[in-house]
């Protein structure tokens, strides 16, 4: 807990928004407020909004006047050249090619430079681009000072910085995409978050706003599935209820793979069923074109699950000639064609043994990103609990043992994501898990009572800043992954095969922050003063790998991005081969590093953040 800050804040870092909620950490029973953020909503024009869109504008220098860019916290002189929140979301459906969005995805993308300016993919060279960390860096920067200028009013005490600032990420993200977002956040000008998986901070909200009650809605043996479906995103995680010391306690025992699926996938989906619509009636479109036609379809699918009465919906784009308003296209999205295409498409009904579907790539594709194979969200969460099934039955983890079952019986279900407020999208999912339970002879889990899915997360974080304070149940479970470091093995050279390498676990899974774990001693060597390429490892399946177990096949992990650096030598020939012992380190922030020492003192440390490492310490 930072110390003298005034308020526990929670800020959901979204793919399509945004959110801050805070409580006074001098006030037990204070419930989370959400900020109301000022953003421009028009040109010239600014309101106050509880959702911040995560979209990032950068306008023709001729296309909008400084003025109609001033935010209240603008400076004199010429305003920024770009927008975020609401105008730049609109701005974007009509020129989509000037348009930032999903840049939480893009951050955790395994092969892109994400600190290469890159965005928007694909607009023209006369476009001015951002890269993946500066984007959400802003949106960041945006909050901040919302704050500062609706809060603080001045007093560098209220200030954002000085508060216990608590930053959400999905369960899902490695430990590369968890220190990027710090460090966007650092650039924002927040000096130290603490980061939080988005499922649990779901959780944490369904606690603070069942208050005393969420006891009876719960069991000790309960396994509760959090299913979070957001813009860019979906996670799945389990928290088991366990018994503490004779009182109820929570532990997050399971976390799902990183599953680029979600709103945007959905939108994309939609644009293409109207775009089949408008080459049926002899109306073709550019690219360029189909990305408005994405916004317009995400509009129309909120106006038609907001209103079930309502059976179609139009959606016009811009045309292609100089006359926009003579060129422009209209087409209907009806709620046949939202149901079959979303709720049966993204959400069929499939029994539990059915699995993500593989797609074969081609050799050549372009710069996108690394979408999930299968849009199949019911497919995708049968091989979750089946997968985890496996895993848990050979650990002492605290969940039920199902023998003959094949799969983990969620007891409840919570939902979570922008997207499951779609109650058509929920009942099917309560609908295809109770079945699967059902088939095996067990009671349908039953679904906990909701809260604002706009705002759980960041209202959640909130909450758990002022739990890490000492006040309220806290939900254990530590790193939801086991990391491994590459060790390349010796051995005689063999033509056209690369020596062989282990992976050494370096961090267990449920490595609680703030703890440090040494390797047994054995021998390892560190190459200084030379380029070095570290390889590392994940894994959220090996639950009983210890701190220094050895996997010799390192194809039953998942690669992570490995960190090339040069280590400086203190003394001696670049090249040298120093002896080490390793030591890995969870930080306070919930980041993971690994530090080798050698028999003398000197450390160097290696973060798992793609920046160079800093200078050995003795």
């Amino acid at each position: 807990m930072k110390r003298g800050a005034a308020y526990a804040v929670g800020i959901d870092l979204g793919t399509t928004h945004s959110a801050l909620a805070y409580l006074p950490l001098g006030e037990e029973r204070a419930a989370p407020r959400v900020l109301g953020i000022p953003q421009l909503v028009h040109p010239g024009e600014v309101a106050d909004r509880p959702l911040l869109p995560s979209y990032l504008y950068l306008p023709h220098a001729a296309e909008l006047a400084d003025e109609a860019l001033r935010l209240p916290w603008t400076p004199p002189g010429p305003a920024p050249r770009e927008v975020v929140g609401e105008l730049a979301r609109a701005q974007g459906a009509l020129t989509p090619i000037r348009l930032v969005s999903s840049a939480k995805s893009w951050l955790c993308h395994p092969t892109l430079d994400r600190r290469a300016a890159s965005l928007p993919v694909g607009s023209p060279e006369e476009v001015p681009r951002i890269s993946p960390l500066d984007a959400s860096a802003r949106y960041l920067a945006h909050l901040r000072a919302a704050w500062d200028a609706e809060v603080a009013k001045g007093d560098p005490a209220l200030a954002l910085d000085r508060q216990a600032v608590t930053l959400t990420v999905p369960a899902s993200f490695d430990a590369v995409a968890r220190e990027l977002t710090v460090e966007a956040a650092r650039q924002a000008g927040l000096s130290e978050p603490v980061l939080l998986e988005e499922p649990q901070a779901a959780l944490y909200a369904w606690v603070e706003a069942m208050g005393d009650g969420w006891r009876k809605l719960v069991q000790v043996g309960d396994l509760i599935l959090v299913v979070d479906v957001g813009g860019g995103t979906t996670d799945f995680s389990l928290i088991a209820v366990v018994d503490r010391d004779g009182e109820l306690g929570l532990e997050r025992v399971a976390v799902g793979d990183h599953l680029l699926l979600g709103g945007d996938n959905m939108d994309l989906a939609l644009a293409h069923r109207l775009q089949q619509k408008l080459a049926d009636a002899g109306k073709t479109i550019d690219r360029w074109q189909l990305l408005a036609l994405t916004h317009g379809a995400r509009q129309a699918k909120e106006l038609l699950f907001a209103d079930r009465a309502r059976m179609s919906v139009p959606v016009t784009i811009p045309g292609r000639g100089s006359s926009l308003m003579g060129g422009a296209l209209r087409v209907e999205l009806t709620r046949g064609e939202l149901n079959s295409t979303l709720v049966d498409g993204f959400l069929p009904r499939v029994d539990v043994t059915a699995r993500p579907a593989a797609q074969r790539r081609a050799a050549l594709t372009t710069l996108g990103l690394p979408y999930a194979s299968d849009p199949a969200i019911t497919r995708q969460l049968a091989a979750f609990l089946s997968r985890q099934r496996e895993a848990l039955d050979a650990s002492s983890a605290p969940v039920p043992r199902l023998s003959g079952k094949a799969f983990l019986h969620p007891t409840a279900l919570l939902f979570n994501g922008g997207v499951m407020k779609a109650a058509e999208l929920e009942e099917r999912v309560r609908e295809v898990v109770a079945g699967w339970v059902a088939a095996e002879g067990g009671a349908a889990p039953r679904a906990l009572p909701g809260v604002d899915l706009d705002l759980a997360v960041a209202k959640g974080a909130a909450s758990y800043g002022r739990v890490r304070g000492g006040r309220g149940i806290r939900i254990r479970g530590g790193t939801a992954r086991a990391y491994y470091v590459g060790v390349e093995t010796a051995a005689p050279a063999v033509p056209g095969l690369p020596p062989p390498v282990e992976a050494l676990c370096v961090a267990p899974m449920g490595m609680e922050e703030g703890t440090a774990a040494e390797l047994p001693r054995r021998e390892l060597g560190l190459v200084v003063g030379e380029p070095a390429r570290f390889r590392f490892f994940a894994s959220s399946l090996r639950r009983d790998d210890r701190v220094g177990a050895v996997v010799e096949r390192e194809a039953e992990l998942e690669e992570l991005p490995p960190i090339e650096t040069t280590l400086p030598a203190a003394s001696g020939e670049a090249g040298q081969v120093v002896p080490v012992a390793l030591r890995a380190h969870v930080t306070e922030l919930g980041t993971l590093e690994l530090e080798a020492a050698d028999a003398q003192g000197r450390a160097w440390r290696v973060e798992f953040n793609l920046r160079a490492a800093e200078q050995p310490q003795a």
